[in-house]
């Protein structure tokens, strides 16, 4: 509960024909709904990751923010600047100017069970210090939240995005999760942190047993890598990749039913041809770990920076073998 602050954020809009900042997140942040040149008071929650002042958050708690105010479980009051977001996963780091914070340990989000106990900290509907207790319901769950809200942007502006694609491997819990509680902590029975508490899925925007989190694997490093360079360093594999199910293992004729086929690979330079790979493999682990969904498989990619190299284990004809691939950057450098 000390690790975890509230937050309060203070945006002037103006009324536009489509409101895309209102979309799939405004419900689950806490903003009032309307029309015209208004302020608008949001409140959210964060996670103090270190000891001076660094704080997790979600990217759609800060989003479009002229003021934002972070208050402490003590009922300290601090004044927040934005060190950098990464609107791909979601998430950002924010910085207040105090010392000596109760920071969370980051935990294992690999390491967690589903069906293993799971607990929410966070500030919904301007609650301070909230708990609720569920369990893990599912784990590298893609819902198209992200997405969705790109593409509402895109139309809003009257252009297509162009950046990182969306990237979503939820956890998926039902603990009790409401308005105010984006950005807030997801953690294990030893009060270690496993996710950033980030959406619902409800149809009235009310809990509705729906809730998922960014795994902290990933929060992790898409952190230290704002704080290091005030923004994310993320490495590409170049592949297109489709998930497989049994219907497309025959259609593809391979010799495994789970995994990540690969149709073909992205413009200009692939790190993984170059590798090695072809066109028809399937790639089951990523340094290890097996992959049986495309959230997944991109997930434990982006841990990794431009430059850093990742062990596929690839089924070829029903031969495995390892490949080291050295990731490149979205353009194909190193």
């Amino acid at each position: 509960v000390h690790g975890v602050v509230h937050i309060r954020s203070e945006i002037s809009r103006k009324s536009t024909s489509y409101d895309y900042f209102f979309g799939p997140f405004g419900d689950f942040f806490g903003y009032p709904h309307g029309g015209g040149d208004q302020t608008y008071e949001g409140f959210g929650s964060g996670v103090i990751i270190s000891g001076d002042g660094y704080v997790v958050t979600n990217n759609h708690v800060v989003e479009g923010a002229d003021e934002l105010e972070v208050v402490l479980n003590d009922k300290h009051t601090y004044k927040a600047k934005v060190i950098g977001t990464d609107p791909s996963t979601d998430l950002a780091v924010i910085q207040i100017p105090a010392k000596d914070l109760p920071a969370l340990t980051f935990g294992n989000s690999d390491a967690i069970k589903v069906g293993e106990w799971v607990v929410a900290v966070g500030n919904p509907f301007n609650f301070e210090s909230t708990v609720t207790a569920g369990i893990v319901s599912a784990k590298g769950r893609g819902i198209g939240i992200l997405a969705e809200k790109f593409q509402q942007q895109s139309r809003a502006r009257g252009s297509q995005f162009k950046g990182d694609t969306p990237l979503e491997s939820f956890i998926q819990t039902d603990a009790v999760v409401n308005p105010g509680n984006s950005g807030g902590a997801l953690v294990n029975l030893k009060g270690e942190l496993v996710g950033i508490n980030t959406a619902i899925a409800s149809p009235t925007g009310s809990y509705a047993g729906y809730a998922f989190a960014v795994p902290s694997s990933l929060v992790k490093k898409v952190s230290s890598d704002i704080i290091k360079y005030g923004g994310v360093q993320r490495g590409y594999i170049g592949i297109i990749p489709e998930e497989l199910d049994s219907k497309k293992a025959e259609q593809y004729d391979v010799k495994v039913a789970t995994g990540i086929y690969v149709q073909g690979f992205g413009e200009g330079n692939s790190a993984a041809k170059d590798a090695g790979l072809k066109v028809g493999d399937v790639i089951t682990k990523v340094d290890g770990v097996e992959v049986d969904s495309d959230p997944k498989f991109r997930e434990l990619v982006a841990r990794k920076r431009p430059g850093e190299s990742v062990v596929l284990t690839v089924n070829r004809g029903g031969s495995v073998k390892d490949y080291s691939v050295m990731l490149r950057n979205r353009e194909g450098g190193r």
